[in-house]
């Protein structure tokens, strides 16, 4: 059964993260179309399943990258603020966050050094805080 997947599936798009943003769409709007009893709703969520497999099963795999890379090329900000956010979490288990007071400059300070006295790579302003 596998092999007959895998033959089927030889020479089409696939999944890509366009499709999985079709995808989670159509299932958020058959999850408010099932609270709010919206026909409009429930046609969404069909028309972007039905669009989502279109895209899965295309043969044409060249217009579905450009599909998906002009979707990325108009994410990229969001996409990015997210991942910055992530990073600066990430970072915030290990790290004090501060930003110097005169040049506004984002310095990391290691957490558990006590009252410390950091020095502004950028404009050498020395200040006093607590890891």
């Amino acid at each position: 059964m596998k092999e007959k997947f895998i033959r089927f599936m030889s020479g089409r798009y696939g999944i890509d993260s366009f499709g999985k943003f079709t995808l989670i769409l159509g299932v958020a709007a058959l999850i408010l179309s099932g609270w709010f009893d919206s026909f409009i709703f429930s046609v969404l969520a069909w028309v972007c399943v039905i669009y989502s497999y279109f895209r899965i099963f295309s043969r044409n795999v060249y217009k579905r990258a450009a599909e998906n890379q002009t979707w990325l090329n108009k994410t990229y900000k969001v996409r990015s603020w997210f991942a910055r956010q992530k990073n600066s979490a990430s970072q915030r288990k290990v790290y004090h966050i501060y930003k110097c007071p005169s040049c506004r400059q984002k310095i990391r300070i290691p957490k558990g050094k006590g009252k410390i006295e950091v020095r502004c790579p950028k404009c050498s302003t020395t200040f006093i805080k607590n890891s």
